[in-house]
């Protein structure tokens, strides 16, 4: 059965990864390497990270099963860059079955092989667009965006409009409350219309 390096399991969160009670798990690895990276430890090589297979971690967070089931919420994926473990999280859905919700927080900067993988098994997507502007994204993450747009529009076409959150954070030193509006206007020419805005502490 498939493994993953986790960087924390994180219980009883309330209404901030999804709705009800949800467990976060963080995976380690991800593909930008963002100025204020929120969870710097996700890159470390020399962490003393645990690795996780899908059973053992089902073992870990299924003791909460009560309060998923009582409150719609479950288990959030986060990271690090929860889709590029896309196999992982199909397992994993296997164990727990339909009625947890799954939500990954990502950056959507991804092959879309993942997302294909895990359109049958994510219930919300909770996006961290950084910046709709390329220069602006490169320049903070160090990649391009081209990705990230083009599995946003995908995700939409496949149905999952209602079920993606776009996280648009003003940036200190990169850019402005005027940018997150325009990032937000072009957003909803998409279609998109759940937005979470929010400003990076450094």
């Amino acid at each position: 059965m498939k493994t993953a390096t986790l960087i924390g399991i994180n219980r009883h969160r309330l209404t901030i990864d999804g709705e009800g009670v949800t467990t976060l798990v963080a995976f380690h690895g991800c593909p930008l390497r963002c100025k204020y990276c929120l969870n710097s430890q996700c890159l470390h090589t020399d962490g003393k990270w645990k690795r996780f297979s899908c059973q053992e971690l089902y073992n870990e967070v299924k003791q909460d099963e009560l309060y998923f089931l009582a409150t719609m919420g479950g288990v959030t994926f986060g990271g690090g860059e929860p889709c590029l473990q896309s196999t992982f999280i199909r397992d994993f859905r296997e164990l727990c079955g339909s009625q947890w919700q799954i939500a990954v927080e990502t950056s959507l900067n991804v092959p879309l092989k993942h997302l294909e993988e895990l359109l049958p098994v994510v219930n919300q997507y909770y996006v961290d667009i950084k910046d709709m502007d390329k220069e602006r994204y490169y320049k903070y993450t160090g990649q391009k965006n081209d990705h990230v747009i083009a599995n946003l529009n995908w995700l939409i076409e496949q149905g999952k409009r209602d079920n993606i959150t776009v996280r648009v954070p003003v940036i200190p030193s990169y850019n402005t409350i005027q940018d997150t509006e325009e990032s937000i206007k072009q957003l909803k020419m998409m279609g998109l219309f759940r937005f979470d805005q929010f400003t990076y502490l450094t």
